[in-house]
């Protein structure tokens, strides 16, 4: 898992407006074709752009999910993956993975296990989504901000909140795909 990009600075796409953060606009392949602001790749451009999740699991098979804050735009208070975020263009996965494990939750020592990419599409925006996984035993810091609390759920508590607007769609619909996949790491 990994973007290419371009060797010369890839170009904003034409008619987005907006001067915010700069994401890579990329192929399924993970091949950069050009960058354009978060607000346009969000707005319903369905410009394909990179995120990346990790996946936090301990040795009783507990998943660390975090609780986003009454300030996120998208599912406020909202249990979600332990850490996902934006790759800013320029950044390779693996700099954005450990940027947002340490701005979420001030985790840094870890080695991430590459699980899988895939595309998601929601009604306004498409997303190349990369996911690790990391296991063990974690001291983990919700910052507080973006992440107001954080805590272990065994897997039949996952289960029983689907549907009940607890969790994310996104995290829904992910760990159907990768529960199997995440428990075989133990």
């Amino acid at each position: 898992m990994e973007l290419i990009y371009p060797d010369e600075v890839a170009p904003v796409v034409p008619g987005s407006k907006g001067h915010n953060e700069m994401l890579p606009v990329v192929e399924p392949s993970g091949r950069v074709i050009a960058r354009a602001p978060r607000a346009w790749c969000h707005g319903g451009s369905m410009l394909l752009h990179p995120v990346v999740h990790l996946q936090i699991i301990d040795r009783y098979g507990r998943i660390y999910l975090q609780r986003r804050s009454a300030v996120k735009h998208r599912y406020p208070l909202c249990w979600d993956t332990a850490v996902a975020g934006h790759v800013s263009y320029g950044e390779s996965l693996l700099e954005a993975l450990y940027r947002e494990a340490s701005e979420e939750l001030a985790f840094a020592d870890f080695y991430p296990i590459p699980i899988t990419s895939y595309v998601r599409e929601a009604p306004d925006q498409k997303e190349l989504v990369h996911v690790w996984a990391a296991v063990g035993s974690f001291e983990l810091r919700p910052d507080g901000f973006e992440v107001i609390e954080g805590r272990w759920w065994d897997v039949p508590e996952i289960e029983a909140a689907f549907g009940t607007g607890t969790l994310t769609p996104t995290f829904e619909e992910e760990f159907k795909k990768l529960k199997d996949q995440l428990l075989a790491l133990l």
